[in-house]
Parts: C-alpha cells; structure tokens; sequence
C-alpha cells in the first residue's frame, strides 16, 4: 500500500502541473512567459532552489557525518540572499530591455560575442546534468527506503521522469510554478513531520544535543574527518560566489520572467529567512547519530530516521514531499538545459522548428540524468560538482552586470574554460585537494587567464579597448532571445 500511495502522489504532482494549462506554442512564452509573473509565483519559483533533494537527503547525510559542518548550507544561503538583493534585480532589467530567454543570452549581448555565448551555453548544460541526475537519483532513494522495494525505485524514477518531461513540455515555466506551490507546502508538511518525529521518538532538541556533547562531541564542532574548518570555510565561499552571482542557467527563467526588480528583491530579503528551515533535516541528521549504525550511507539517514520514529502513513506524506523536491528542480534544471541546448548552442532560424527541438532536448536531458540516476550516486558530490563547475562563470557575470563592459570576450572565454578544464580534471582525476573545494581552487587559473588575456589585449589594441554601451541606450536593438 505504501508503494502505491507513493506512485500515486508522483503522478498527481505531475497531474498538476498539467491541469488547467494550454500547450505552450512558442520558445518565450514556454521559458519567461510574458514577463509578468507576480510576486507569489516568482516566490516559489525561486524557494524552489531552498528546499530539495539535497536538503531533503543530502544535507542530513552529511550532518550524520560531519555534524555542524552540514550548517554550511545555510552560511552560503545566507550570503547568497544578500548578494542576490542586489544581483538578480539587474539581471532582470537587462533581460527586460534585451529580450535575453537564458543566460547565455546575457553573456553573448554584453560581451557582444556569439562564440562567448555558446561557451556559457555548453557550459551550463553539461554541468546541469550532474544536478538533474541528483535530483532523481534522490527521488529513487527516497522511494526506496520509505518502502524497502530495489523494484519500487527504478519505477518510480522512471514515472516521475516522463511526468516531468510531459509537464515541462506541455506548460513551460507556468505549469513549473504550479508544482512549485504544491512542492513548498508538501515539504513543510514533510519536515514538521520528520522534526516532530524526532523529538517524540529520540528526544527534545535540549536532550538531543547534550547526549551528542557526552557521546561525540565532536559532532558539535568543525572537526569532524572530511568536514573541517577547510572544507565549512571553502564550500561556503565557492556555493556563495556561484548562487549569489547567479550562475546556474535553470535559476535565469523565474528571474527573467518576474514582473519587476522589486519583486524579486522582497522575495529574496524573505527567502533569507525561509531557508533556515535546512535545520530540520541538519537537527534530523546529527540526532541520527543517535540510534543509526554509524555505516549508514548518508544518502539513507533522513528517512531512516523517519522509520525509526513514524508510523507508516506519515512516511508517505514525508516520501511525496520529497518526490515533489526532485521533481520541481528537476523541471528548472530540464527547462535550462534544453533553452540554453536550442536557443544558443544550435542554429536554428525557424522558430516552429526551435521549438520541436527544445522539447526533444528536454526529453534527452532526462532520460540520460535516469540513466546515470540508476546508478547510486552520492548526492552531495553532485551538488558540489555542479556548483564548482558553474562558479566558473562568476567573474563574467561580475564583469557584465556593470553599467559598461571593458573586458573583452576572448579573455573570459578562456577563462571560463580553463575553470571548468579545473573542475573536470580534479573531479575525475580524482586529485586530492586537502579538503579545498574543486570550484574555489579552479577559480585561481579561470582568473589568472582571464587577467593575463586582457593585459595582452590592451597591449595589442590600446585604443580598441570594448566599451559595451548602457543598455538603457540600445533598447531599441532587436531582442537578443528573438535573434537567436
């Protein structure tokens, strides 16, 4: 009966996101609709970002593991918001004046290069794909520990995959919003049910922390082997660069589509408050330690614990609000992929024909992220490998937000390469680090290139150095998303 409660809340969120939406028709309307959502959509378009699969499971395996070190997620949250305040209303209003549909857009307009914008563009969806796969990876897990069924999991990713494809293919960013709403609820209801849980089956929070201090203490301090004060310090520095500039291209559409700046920065002075609800699956995870054989995988803590504490019926609840923080993420991460993959990497004039293609990049982009998903991978790896990845882009962005951009496309172009070369070859290689993030190490070269290309340049072309005129005085140019 569990299995089946579950599959039925899959397919009812991916129900909704269908229901009571025509088919979307044309690339804009499908990723930033008219450009006028209002200030609830738009909230839990971007809150979908705060609450996920990573929360969900990762951030409690890696408090089962590292104790207080897991509260890094919520420092670079934190410092993300700040930044953001500032960031993403700029970002819209040049999106706004540009007709810019996904980030690679911007890149290409101000930096007033085609070859720069297809760089960000591959760059953004081959390290999307990491993030796509954690999402329904974790999606499986969750399944598969609420109802112990191997079978249960593969079906469930599989149904929850073609619902997403179908919903983001059928009704664009606003069938995405629809979910979303259901998404914030279900996962409140979720983590006050896995908290209350906790205290009733393991203890208040009082008692829970004193046994830690007399049993492990170090699980209070940033000690633990793998989660030390370099491993807190640098995470939080690459995660804050990479979300507070806005980096990651599926997080572009609610952006783009908001209705103003404004709205954008009340939702973010909110949303800084909004994440510290990350201290539920962190309490969850570090109360683990408690009652849960120390080899557990970190990936099965949250809903261990939950096992350990509720009864069956609220295991549901809590697996379809954790069904619902895959799905909604992954239809951001599909829509970003597949806009980026048809609008700036391909060459396509006819739009109908754009279209067709988008959809069919759509369906790709998750049924490869399934394919890598059936694999068990460690969700909080992923995490960290698309954030180091895409905080290579950074230093372009901080160039071209400015009212005027002097730093010539080439330049970033390598530099951006180079980071991401970086990330890869670290990644892969395997390559020790001392415990410093991949994407704050890769940011050394990116910025030395960078820096090193310009110098060049200027020698070279003293007088040609790139003057990008105000947007406000080139609003008459044709829309950069209509071009393309």
């Amino acid at each position: 009966m569990l299995t089946v409660a579950i599959i039925i809340g899959i397919i009812g969120i991916g129900a909704l996101g269908i229901a009571g939406r025509g088919r979307q028709t044309e690339l804009s309307g499908w990723t930033v609709g008219k450009r006028d959502l209002p200030r609830w959509t738009t909230w839990f378009l971007q809150a979908g970002e705060s609450l996920t699969t990573f929360s969900f499971l990762g951030l409690a395996g890696i408090a089962f593991g590292g104790g207080v070190a897991a509260l890094f997620a919520v420092a670079y949250l934190t410092i993300t918001c700040i930044l953001q305040y500032f960031v993403v209303p700029r970002q819209r209003e040049l999106g706004a004046h540009r007709g810019y549909l996904t980030m690679a857009d911007f890149f290409g307009d101000r930096f007033k290069s085609k070859s720069l914008g297809k760089t960000v563009a591959l760059v953004g969806a081959v390290f999307l794909i990491p993030y796509l796969q954690l999402q329904i990876t974790g999606l499986g897990l969750i399944v598969q520990l609420a109802t112990g069924s191997e079978s249960a999991r593969g079906y469930s990713m599989a149904v929850a995959s073609v619902l997403v494809v179908v919903f983001v293919i059928w009704a664009g960013i606003r069938g995405l919003a629809k979910v979303a709403i259901f998404k914030d609820f279900a996962m409140l209801a979720a983590l006050v049910i896995v908290l209350a849980g906790v205290v009733a089956g393991i203890g208040g929070i009082p008692d829970i922390f004193a046994k830690v201090i007399d049993t492990a203490p170090d699980y209070l301090t940033i000690t633990r082997p793998g989660f030390d004060a370099t491993f807190w310090v640098t995470s939080v520095i690459v995660t804050s660069i990479g979300a507070g500039l806005n980096t990651f291209p599926h997080l572009w559409p609610p952006v783009l589509a908001a209705k103003s700046g404004a709205v954008l920065r009340d939702n973010v002075k909110w949303l800084a408050v909004y994440q510290f609800l990350l201290l539920i699956p962190i309490t969850a995870g570090i109360a683990a330690t408690l009652i849960l054989d120390p080899k557990t995988k970190g990936n099965q803590v949250l809903l261990s614990v939950a096992q350990h504490t509720l009864p069956e019926p609220l295991i549901a609840v809590i697996a379809i609000g954790g069904a619902a923080a895959a799905m909604v993420p992954a239809g951001a991460i599909a829509m970003g992929i597949s806009s980026l993959v048809s609008n700036n990497l391909l060459t396509v004039k006819n739009p109908k024909l754009r279209f067709r293609l988008n959809h069919v990049v759509v369906a790709v982009a998750v049924g490869l992220a399934l394919a890598f998903g059936l694999a068990k991978s460690d969700i909080g790896a992923l995490l960290l490998l698309t954030y180091g990845g895409l905080t290579q882009l950074a230093p372009a962005v901080a160039i071209a937000i400015g009212r005027k951009v002097k730093v010539g496309a080439v330049p970033v172009n390598i530099g951006i390469i180079v980071g991401t070369l970086t990330v890869a070859v670290i990644t892969f290689g395997n390559i020790p680090t001392g415990g410093v993030d991949s994407g704050l190490i890769a940011l050394a070269p990116n910025l030395l290139v960078l820096v090193a290309g310009e110098f060049i340049r200027r020698r070279r072309n003293p007088l040609g150095v790139q003057d990008t005129a105000d947007e406000d005085s080139l609003s008459g140019r044709p829309a950069v998303g209509a071009q393309a």
